[in-house]
């Protein structure tokens, strides 16, 4: 984006007089995080091809979100050669609401090409990344995913660019799960560190507010997994962390991984460690006060269509879709589903999911019994 970058962060102030003026979802559709309040539907930038046409369709869609009552928006430098971040910033500007009222959150660990996917990837990848110095191809796995310390450093500043922000209100390392694929779980875990106190020293210096790790599979799969990470060791690398740098306490807040009626490990899955036993990665976050945002709410549209009826029939919502999103945010300890809108014709069917009530607890745990 060009111009001076928007200046803020999500604030208390903001986020409880937004909740203020859209009064018309059921009681728990906005939920704490931090001292602010968020919407529990988010929106996903995910999806589409890297085109100017899919770019407007977007910043429709999110500006259409947030005039709407969504308040929470989540992308990544990597989707769509760095496209959604971008959209996401120009809605965000044009949108007639407060920056200060909006939780933007994004990623970075995937190499991302601009604009469009290059001719030559692998040239690209040498004369974007590893001749400035920026990754050592040792560092690199599968020619696509890093961790290191200058490049985690690299890719906060492009986010901040791409959506013309000076603050982010939360950045997730993106599947370090990834580099498990080349290197030992230990080696991982001391990868994961040494970003997180790129994170802490970022935080000290207000470009971003909070932290946390996007995954796909690390903490709902059985420990056995080859792509297991223990939520527990993730936590203490980034209590480490702030230690080294000299924070009074970590800045690492939210987990984000799939979570819908056929992916939900994270609630049946007990794969952590605590004093207590041995307990699912929603039992962790929640009892760690981490915040968990959930992808793949809908499936990548599956669910739009296609649902058990034993669970539909506890579901509230007017479509399949509208019952799979109140599924996902009725999980204990979600603070906020993420779903796909990638037009502004999705946007008013997902949003309004949010004036029904998601299940209790009572009735969200029948539906495994």
């Amino acid at each position: 984006m060009a111009g001076a970058p928007t200046v803020g962060m999500a604030t208390a102030d903001a986020t409880w007089d937004y909740r203020d003026r859209h009064d018309g979802f059921a009681r728990t559709y906005f939920r704490a995080f931090g001292d602010c309040v968020v919407s529990s539907i988010g929106v996903g930038t995910y999806l589409g091809e890297p085109t100017d046409a899919a770019d407007e369709a977007y910043r429709e869609a999110v500006v259409e979100a947030l005039e709407s009552g969504v308040n929470v928006v989540d992308t990544a430098v990597n989707y769509r050669c760095q496209r959604s971040e971008r959209a996401v910033g120009a809605a965000i500007e044009t949108a007639d609401v407060d920056r200060e009222a909006v939780l933007v959150a994004t990623k970075g660990g995937f190499l991302p090409f601009d604009g469009s996917r290059p001719d030559d990837p692998g040239q690209y990848v040498r004369e974007e990344y590893v001749d400035p110095g920026l990754v050592d191809p040792d560092d690199l796995v599968g020619g696509r995913h890093c961790l290191s310390p200058a490049f985690v450093d690299d890719q906060v500043d492009r986010s901040l660019s791409n959506l013309g922000l000076d603050t982010l209100d939360l950045y997730y390392l993106h599947n370090p799960e990834t580099q498990l694929q080349e290197h030992s779980r230990e080696e991982v875990y001391d990868k994961v560190e040494a970003a997180f106190e790129v994170l802490e020293r970022r935080v000290q210096a207000g470009d971003i507010r909070h932290y946390g790790v996007a995954t796909w599979e690390a903490f709902r799969v059985e420990p056995g997994s080859e792509t297991y990470l223990s939520l527990p060791e993730v936590v203490e690398r980034a209590r480490a962390a702030a230690e080294t740098v000299g924070s009074a306490a970590t800045s690492l807040r939210a987990v984000q991984l799939p979570f819908n009626i056929y992916m939900a490990d994270a609630f049946t899955v007990a794969a952590h460690d605590t004093p207590e036993g041995t307990k699912s990665a929603l039992w962790f976050a929640s009892e760690a006060g981490l915040d968990v945002f959930t992808s793949a709410s809908l499936m990548q549209g599956r669910l739009a269509s296609e649902m058990p009826e034993n669970v539909a029939a506890k579901l509230e919502g007017e479509s399949r879709a509208q019952q799979a999103v109140n599924f996902a945010r009725s999980a204990p300890g979600v603070t906020s589903a993420l779903v796909g809108m990638g037009s502004p014709e999705h946007v008013a069917e997902n949003v309004n999911a949010g004036t029904y009530e998601p299940l209790g607890a009572g009735a969200f745990d029948a539906v495994f019994e």
